[in-house]
């Protein structure tokens, strides 16, 4: 199910401006289980809800925003193990009839270590880059995706988590952000051969 844009933060919102947004009114209904108190994870349309974006920050942002609503208001559809993330891959490695998909950089660092000189590599930044094959095989084709089941191992910390996070505490958000984030990352895909070796 295709979603316009971002959908609503639904930590910052009242019930009834979620119930106006017409993204989540869309999940509620697509899913079938009514949400908040009214919940029923036995009636669920679906065995697996997955949430498929982008792999970049605009799409972390997208999945971050769809777990808030899913944590907030459907947390059984979590704690049932009904809630999955979609791995996108990064990259497509291809030399000469072989095509490898990383999904990280480990991975990447493997890939080319297989095939050796002469590859053609590709950096995905969205889904719509992919032709319909591609996106097929690596991120819908029940025998080849990659998922990952999301779970909550602690509550209560998720639940800090969540509030930090997408709450409407700016500073907590950028003290936490300061502490965890590493802002000296440096994207090492260039010296691997972007695009071509």
């Amino acid at each position: 199910m295709p979603l316009r844009g971002k959908p609503i933060n639904a930590e910052k919102k009242r019930i009834d401006q979620l119930l106006q947004n017409e993204e989540i009114c869309t999940i509620i209904s697509a899913l079938g289980a009514n949400f908040d108190t009214e919940f029923n994870v036995n009636a669920l349309k679906f065995g697996k809800v997955i949430i498929l974006a982008d792999a970049d920050q605009d799409g972390a942002h997208i999945r971050s925003i769809l777990l808030t609503f899913f944590f907030r208001y459907m947390k059984e559809l979590i704690a049932q193990g009904h809630l999955y993330i979609g791995m996108p891959p990064l990259f497509k490695v291809e030399k000469k009839d072989v095509v490898k998909y990383a999904y990280d950089d480990s991975d990447l660092d493997k890939i080319i270590e297989d095939v050796g000189r002469n590859y053609k590599l590709q950096r995905y930044k969205g889904l719509g880059e992919m032709n319909p094959e591609q996106l097929w095989d690596t991120t819908l084709n029940p025998e080849t995706r990659c998922l990952t089941r999301v779970t909550i191992e602690d509550a209560a910390a998720a639940d800090r988590l969540i509030t930090t996070l997408m709450g409407e505490n700016v500073d907590a958000r950028k003290a936490y952000i300061y502490q965890y984030a590493n802002f000296n990352r440096k994207d090492e895909v260039e010296k691997k051969g972007y695009l071509n070796v």
